[in-house]
């Protein structure tokens, strides 16, 4: 994008973003959902819910309806009139300084994102050799800063192939295990045994403590946040229109059973007060197979966990990273340091820094005694990041279908004013709600616990790119197509 304002009328580079694909390029609706699913559904939040019970099925059911749902449907028709992804579509509906701030969110939210999801790799990896292992924090320290240099030094070499690592996780470390656990829950209870969590009608709903007993809640936001990236494929549907919400109500429904099918199992096996948030999906594996001696398998099923976390981590490790890179070139939005890339074109001086943010923020698992506390406020300032980029993007939307009303989509969002109303509302009352500390967080300071979800989430989704903003420079601008950047952040 150049230099000057956004004109009135439509950029002569978008229009032509709504065109459509050859016919060999098309591709069912059933596979769009399974293709979405593939990238939301995972068994690691399962035990955060599981401490609920039966009450995980609200949980779970309210956001997908008034986030997953609006986000899917929104996103889908940002998607199919206008490339760029995030930072085009804020850049066009608002400004461009709050378009870097969209991508600037959708790329930091991963610097808490690793930390929490190799924290729960350092808990599954635990049962493997030591289970006490799973609530010492030095070894989840060590366990992050290992796990995520080693793969800044994979993608730093532009490692192909691990894509395909991701997907062959899915399997083997969501599908698998997943189904494994269903099926073993089921029949521990055909078997006789009590459930340890109630699965009566008055249990349906979560036990009402003050607004802390409903923070969890916060978390399935970032569960099943990432819909604007599956979005992009809404163009190579045959029939837009119809197929689209189809996909999308078909794939809320298999990444629902996905989510709560294994949360009840855990529930049934695993008593609420005995749940590790990292550790709690091993717990139930442990239990379960002891009822059948067959213990021996929990090794397995850790290494099959930890096979798709690592996957997914490789393959999101410079993902976001290579979008802000090649934004900031255009734009000058980052220092030059930061602009670099090693001779295969990675940028690697950035992949470092966020190594230096995330070593710092390991080392705290060491020095906080209660892991899962640690886990937990991670997680949420995950999604605190995050659903600021959100917020943007349904502004943007209602924006977008207001300045340019014929621009072509090859997709067009029934009620848009509706669901980015409904979408923005979720999004707004998540973000504060991940404010206060929920009931699981052990009677620990709720005032630290502001400090640290406010510095982490406000500090670093706004503070940091308003700093990069302000100080930016015109010789920051590296705006040459044939840069190496150009290849590595297609």
């Amino acid at each position: 994008m150049s230099d000057t304002a956004i004109p009135s009328t439509e950029p002569p580079d978008t229009a032509r973003s709504g065109s459509r694909p050859p016919a060999s390029a098309w591709i069912s609706w059933i596979a769009l959902a399974l293709m979405t699913t593939s990238s939301v559904a995972s068994l690691r939040p399962s035990p955060t819910m599981a401490v609920y019970g039966l009450a995980c099925v609200f949980l779970y059911v309210v956001p997908a309806i008034v986030f997953l749902l609006p986000t899917s449907l929104v996103s889908a028709e940002l998607a199919s009139g206008w490339s760029g992804g995030v930072y085009n579509w804020v850049s066009l509906g608002l400004s461009k300084p709050l378009g870097f701030l969209a991508v600037w969110c959708q790329f930091a939210m991963t610097i808490f994102y690793y930390p929490s999801l190799l924290g729960y790799v350092a808990s599954t990896l635990a049962y493997v050799i030591d289970p006490d292992l799973a609530s010492n924090g030095v070894w989840t320290a060590a366990v992050i800063m290992v796990c995520y240099w080693a793969g800044v030094y994979i993608s730093s070499r532009g490692t192909q192939g691990v894509a395909g690592l991701a997907s062959g996780g899915l399997i083997i470390g969501t599908l698998v295990p997943g189904v494994l656990l269903v099926v073993l829950g089921v029949v521990f209870l055909g078997q006789g045994n009590a459930s340890a969590a109630p699965m009566d009608t008055d249990h349906l709903l979560p036990a009402w403590a003050g607004i802390a007993s409903l923070v969890l809640i916060v978390n399935n936001f970032l569960s099943y946040s990432g819909m604007e990236m599956n979005a992009v494929h809404v163009s190579s549907l045959r029939k837009p229109a119809k197929e689209f919400p189809k996909a999308m109500f078909l794939a809320m429904a298999l990444v629902l059973l996905i989510f709560i099918l294994p949360a009840l199992a855990i529930s049934w096996v695993v008593p609420a007060e005995q749940l590790s948030l990292t550790a709690g999906v091993m717990q139930a594996f442990d239990a379960v197979f002891a009822q059948f001696g067959w213990q021996w398998l929990t090794p397995v099923i850790g290494i099959m966990l930890v096979i798709a976390s690592l996957g997914g981590m490789l393959t999101w490790l410079a993902g976001p990273s290579k979008g802000l890179l090649l934004i900031s070139r255009q734009e000058g939005y980052l220092p030059p340091f930061l602009q670099r890339v090693n001779k295969r074109g990675v940028q690697q001086n950035i992949l470092v820094t966020q190594g230096i943010v995330t070593t710092v923020i390991a080392l705290l698992y060491a020095f906080i005694p209660n892991v899962s506390s640690t886990y937990w406020i991670f997680s949420v300032i995950t999604t605190q990041v995050y659903l600021i980029m959100y917020l943007l993007m349904f502004v943007a939307a209602i924006q977008l279908r207001r300045k340019f009303p014929d621009h072509p989509r090859g997709y067009r969002a029934p009620m848009l004013v509706g669901l980015c109303g409904v979408g923005f509302a979720a999004s707004l009352a998540a973000l504060l709600i991940g404010f206060v500390p929920p009931s699981q967080f052990g009677g620990g300071n709720a005032g630290m616990y502001f400090v640290i979800v406010a510095a982490g989430a406000l500090g670093l989704g706004l503070l940091v790119p308003f700093l990069f903003y302000r100080l930016r420079k015109p010789s920051w601008r590296q705006p040459d197509p044939s840069a190496p950047v150009e290849g590595s952040a297609s």
